[in-house]
């Protein structure tokens, strides 16, 4: 086969899967979680089976443990969620009235006064409503996608039904895909496949951490501040710390809206609430991420976040959860792409290894 014709056939196959994500995008939700559950708890399946326990046994163990865990994270923390939201949409008409009406109290004052009131408290107000209504649109979709999302049908039988057969065959398919590479090339092809599951693993496992130890951090200390909603604004600031920065952009002018709200005058309380999000920050930038993610994924930021509104949009919330492992696997296959130019008489060029001296004698 020509360099022409496997282009042409991994082009296709390309095409046919992103047409395959975008025709079944609404029913592919318990099977990706299912797959990404899987992908997960394998290393621990593949502990539990040198430590003695059947591949069986250990899929069993595993995925009961789970259910537990799960089962009961969702009986306690759920309701607590679920009643904070409740609240928060009923009273976030007040929230806003009274933060428009702080802000004309700041811009009556001699501050005020010196950056020119009339416009800027017209054009704070005008900030504010559209904020407040992006907010309860957001709210409002996310409540409306979160029904959808949590089909018990779905989530809670047919996920860990998919989840169960692919840990129990995740060694068996590893070993059936490898079959299917074309043997000229099976070394490079399984070095790239090392290289995708390092990134893959690196990013969903450490930053899944990260997001976990960020929710509780948040949403506890919040908590115990006394702030209005703080155990739901800390656990939505960790549940989106994968996108970066968002998490804590999110997360920062939320608490810090409604401690103006809830404890103005009393400012101290104020900059208690941002210096959590602040030692958070620290907390994540220079202990969490080194330590659990590090440098493994190799994309950037931008990118990433590029990735997410890219599939989200395309393709929904199943987009979503597969931008991060696609760029993690598009991200390895651009490096070794360059890598093979690098190595190419494209980017040596005619002259290399001597050529140029001839030039110069002449």
């Amino acid at each position: 086969m020509t360099a022409r014709s496997q282009a042409t056939f991994w082009l296709a196959a390309l095409v046919a899967f992103i047409g395959f994500l975008w025709l079944f995008s609404g029913i592919l939700l318990p099977f990706i979680m299912g797959m990404a559950l899987a992908y997960i708890l394998d290393p621990l399946a593949d502990r539990l089976e040198r430590a003695g326990m059947s591949r069986l046994w250990a899929t069993v163990t595993i995925l009961i443990i789970s259910v537990i865990v799960f089962v009961v994270a969702l009986l306690v923390i759920i309701p607590v969620l679920a009643s904070q939201m409740a609240g928060f949409i009923d009273r976030l008409p007040a929230y806003v009235a009274r933060l428009q009406e702080l802000a004309g109290t700041l811009f009556q004052t001699r501050i005020g006064q010196f950056l020119g009131a009339g416009d800027l408290n017209s054009s704070v107000d005008d900030i504010v409503r559209e904020a407040a209504g992006w907010l309860g649109t957001l709210m409002a979709s996310v409540f409306a996608g979160g029904r959808a999302i949590l089909n018990v049908v779905s989530l809670f039988v047919i996920t860990p039904v998919v989840a169960f057969y692919l840990l129990y065959d995740w060694d068996r398919m590893i070993a059936g895909i490898d079959d299917w590479m074309p043997r000229d090339h099976v070394e490079t092809v399984r070095q790239i496949g090392r290289d995708i599951d390092k990134a893959m693993a690196g990013f969903i496992r450490g930053q899944g951490s990260v997001c976990l130890v960020l929710g509780l951090f948040y949403a506890i200390s919040l908590s115990l501040v006394g702030l209005n909603f703080g155990f739901l604004i800390g656990s939505v600031a960790g549940l989106i710390s994968f996108i970066p920065y968002v998490g804590s952009i999110v997360g920062f002018v939320l608490s810090v809206g409604v401690a103006l709200v809830q404890f103005w005058p009393d400012w101290i309380w104020v900059v208690v609430v941002a210096g959590i999000f602040a030692v958070g920050q620290f907390f994540e930038g220079n202990i969490l991420q080194p330590r659990l993610v590090g440098s493994s994924v190799g994309v950037h930021p931008v990118w990433l976040m590029f990735a997410l509104f890219a599939f989200g949009s395309l393709f929904g919330f199943v987009g979503m959860l597969i931008a991060v492992p696609a760029t993690a696997a598009i991200g390895v296959l651009v490096r070794f792409g360059i890598g093979q130019y690098m190595q190419s008489r494209i980017y040596a060029g005619r002259g290399s290894g001597g050529g140029g001296s001839a030039d110069s004698q002449g």
